[in-house]
């Protein structure tokens, strides 16, 4: 038997030619996670109020060996082990490999998402709603719902798009307010804002530039919604548009305006000041 004669090599195809710029790619885009996410909890406090909360499945935590002797770590452990949690405790060198922040503190956690509900959800009785309209840096957004459980906020509004998720870093800034607060996710902040006005809600743009005071709106006996902008932009035109009053913090130093976690801080707190005085 004769040998086979060795296959014929297929040419190679063309190469193709470098996209140009702004040309549309054939490779798929990278999506936006999906949902609020708030899975891996970073941080002793954070993780704590995790804990403490106890409105979501976790499923497990590491701690660090080796750790300096505190009374948080014992309450930490005390509350995984009546919750029958898992609890390892492994490397430094492995946590830092797995957390997502500088600043874990030698604690982690690994729980169920964030869960959101719908904006008509959210509308009954007396609401008090933040709502973030382009919040992109994770250390504000924490800021943000720091203060908005502190002042008893009864949700908080995030866009799905244009918006810092839950993540790590937000989690631990704002540590553990996420736990306590209601999110409702939207598609769009003006859509939102817009529905708001409907429902009877006054919304509100905090704007640094804005002629008008937060000082001199009557926030205590309506429903209220604070609307605040994303750090480099402020509010979006549509987003500004929408809302029922645009005002600003009067200030007397020479910054003309504060960061968005200040702003929302100080706003909230006023909204809160108010609420009580007409409850009284």
């Amino acid at each position: 038997m004769s040998p086979r004669p060795a296959p014929k090599k297929k040419p190679a195809p063309p190469r193709r030619p470098p996209a140009r710029r702004g040309a549309r790619s054939d490779e798929p885009r990278r999506s936006t996670p999906e949902g609020l996410g708030g899975e891996q909890v970073e941080g002793r406090q954070a993780v704590l109020e995790l804990l403490r909360a106890k409105r979501r499945s976790v499923r497990k935590i590491l701690i660090a060996e080796m750790l300096d002797p505190a009374t948080i770590l014992d309450e930490i452990e005390d509350l995984a082990r009546r919750a029958r949690i898992p609890v390892s405790f492994v490397s430094h060198a492995r946590l830092d490999r797995e957390a997502r922040t500088e600043g874990h503190q030698g604690v982690m956690a690994i729980a169920d998402k964030l869960r959101s509900v719908a904006l008509e959800d959210v509308l009954e009785g007396h609401p008090f709603l933040f709502v973030a309209d382009g919040v992109t840096d994770p250390r504000n957004l924490g800021a943000i719902l720091r203060s908005a459980d502190g002042a008893g906020v009864t949700a908080v509004v995030l866009p799905r798009h244009r918006s810092a998720r839950i993540t790590p870093a937000v989690t631990k800034t704002a540590a553990g307010a996420v736990e306590y607060l209601t999110f409702a996710e939207v598609g769009g902040v003006p859509t939102a804002i817009e529905r708001l006005n409907k429902a009877g809600v006054l919304t509100v743009g905090l704007a640094g530039e804005a002629t008008h005071s937060l000082y001199d709106l009557d926030l205590g006996s309506v429903p209220v919604a604070l609307v605040v902008g994303g750090e480099q932009s402020g509010l979006t035109p549509l987003t500004r548009k929408r809302c029922q009053a645009i005002v600003s913090i009067p200030q007397i130093g020479k910054i003309s305006s504060l960061n968005a976690g200040v702003a929302a801080s100080v706003a909230a707190f006023e909204v809160a000041r108010q609420r009580r005085l007409y409850r009284a």
